[in-house]
C-alpha cells in the first residue's frame, strides 16, 4: 500500500470514529465514503427500497408495506399517540428478527451505516439498537431524501468531468455488442440501456426484466459515473434523450451531443440478423409485437402497419426485418443523429464485417482507451 493511499485509508478510518461518538454520517457520500462501511442498511419499505436506494444497500426493512399503511391509518384515524404504540412494536420485532436472520454472525467490528426516509425514527431505532448490542452503526443524517438530493447535485456537474466518445450506428448495426466488448477489455463504458433495462426502441422492452424508476435509473449513471478515471474517455451509445420510458439527465445527454462519434457500418443483411436474434422474444410472442407495431400508429399509416403485420404474420421474419429498417428506424436514425450529434457527419468509421462476440471485440482494439 502506498504513503498516500494508507494516508487517505487513516483519514477515513478517523473520521469514521469521529462521527461514530455522535452516531451519525453525514453527506455528500462518495464511493469511497461508502468504502468506509462494511454494510449499508436500508430500513424503509421494500415499495420504497424499489424506487431507489443508496447503491450496495440491502433492504431490511423495520416496516413493511402493510405494516407501513396500517401504521399511517391509525395516525390519521386515531392519533400519533396509538400509532407510534403499535409502530414500536412492529419496528422492535423486525428488528429482532434481522438481528437473528441477518446479523447474528457479524463480528464486533463490524460497521454499518443505516437509513430511512429522512433520517429519523425507523433508522435511529435500527442504529441505537445495534449500537447498544456494540457495533459501530452511524446513522445516515438526513436520510433517502438528503441523499437523492445529492444525486441530483452531483449528476448536474459530474458529467461534465468526462469527455465521451459515442458509439453511433443504424439500428441493429451492433452498437451494444461493441460497448460489451469495450468493457470486457477494461475500457470506461457507460452503458445506458443496461442501466435503463431497455434497449432503446418501441421495440427495445426487455422480456424479463422490468425497466427501474427514474429515481434508480439516475442513482445507477450517479454510480458509473463516480467510479470513472476523468483522464480515459467514456464510451456511450448515442441514445436519444429518453431510454424506453427514462429519462437521460440533460447535463450527460448535452455532453453526449458533444462527444467525438465512432460510427459502426454493418450490411442490411447482417443487421437483420442482429435484430432477429435479438427480438427473439417478439418472434415467439405475436401478440406482444402487433401490440408493440400498434404503438406507431402516430408515425405511420395504417396500411404500414397491417403490412408489417401481415409478414410477422406469416413468418417473413427477413422481409419484416428489412422492411422495418428501411421505413421506420434508418429515417428515425437520420433525424435524430444529425439534429443532435454534432460531430455525426464527421465521424470515424468501424466496418463491422462479423457480429458475433469475437468480430465486436477486434472492432473494440480499434478504438482508442
Amino acid at each position: 500500500m502506498t504513503a498516500m493511499a494508507s494516508t487517505s485509508m487513516n483519514a477515513s478510518e478517523n473520521a469514521h470514529r469521529a462521527r461514530a461518538q455522535s452516531g451519525t454520517q453525514a453527506l455528500p457520500l462518495t464511493l469511497d465514503a461508502l468504502g468506509v462501511f462494511d454494510s449499508i442498511i436500508d430500513v424503509r419499505s421494500p415499495s420504497e427500497f424499489a424506487i431507489d436506494h443508496v447503491p450496495g444497500a440491502v433492504n431490511h426493512p423495520v416496516l413493511s408495506d402493510a405494516e407501513r399503511m396500517e401504521v399511517g391509518t391509525i395516525y390519521k384515524q386515531v392519533s400519533a399517540f396509538e400509532a407510534k404504540k403499535v409502530g414500536a412494536a412492529m419496528v422492535a420485532r423486525n428488528i429482532g428478527a434481522h438481528i437473528d436472520a441477518s446479523f447474528r454472525d457479524k463480528p464486533k467490528g463490524w460497521k454499518p451505516l443505516i437509513y430511512c426516509w429522512r433520517g429519523g425514527a425507523r433508522s435511529g431505532a435500527m442504529a441505537h439498537i445495534l449500537r447498544s448490542i456494540g457495533w459501530s452503526a452511524l446513522q445516515l443524517e438526513g436520510g433517502y431524501k438528503s441523499w437523492r438530493g445529492q444525486v441530483i447535485a452531483d449528476l448536474d456537474s459530474l458529467p461534465a468531468r468526462f469527455r465521451y466518445h459515442v458509439i453511433c450506428g443504424r439500428t441493429g448495426s451492433g452498437k451494444s455488442r461493441l460497448l460489451e466488448a469495450l468493457a470486457v477489455t477494461g475500457a470506461q463504458v457507460l452503458d445506458l440501456e443496461k442501466l435503463a433495462a431497455h434497449k432503446g426502441s418501441v421495440l427495445g422492452d426487455l422480456p424479463d426484466a422490468a425497466q427501474p424508476a427514474q429515481k434508480l435509473f439516475e442513482s445507477r449513471i450517479w454510480l458509473a459515473l463516480s467510479a470513472f478515471d476523468p483522464t480515459r474517455p467514456v464510451y456511450v451509445e448515442a441514445e436519444s434523450k429518453k431510454v424506453g420510458n427514462l429519462r437521460v439527465p440533460q447535463p450527460l445527454i448535452e455532453r453526449m451531443w458533444v462527444g467525438a462519434c465512432f460510427e459502426v457500418v454493418t450490411p442490411e443483411s447482417l443487421r437483420a440478423q442482429l435484430l432477429r436474434e435479438e427480438y427473439v422474444h417478439l418472434i415467439n410472442n405475436r401478440d406482444l409485437l402487433f401490440y408493440k407495431l400498434d404503438c406507431l400508429k402516430a408515425l405511420h399509416p395504417r396500411q404500414q402497419i397491417d403490412a408489417w403485420k401481415q409478414l410477422a404474420q406469416s413468418a417473413q421474419w427477413n422481409e419484416f426485418v428489412e422492411n422495418m429498417l428501411v421505413n421506420h428506424y434508418d429515417p428515425a436514425y437520420e433525424r435524430s443523429m444529425f439534429n443532435n450529434y454534432i460531430h455525426a457527419r464527421t465521424a470515424g468509421t468501424l466496418a463491422a464485417t462479423d457480429i458475433s462476440a469475437n468480430g465486436f471485440a477486434k472492432l473494440g482494439a480499434m478504438l482508442p482507451r
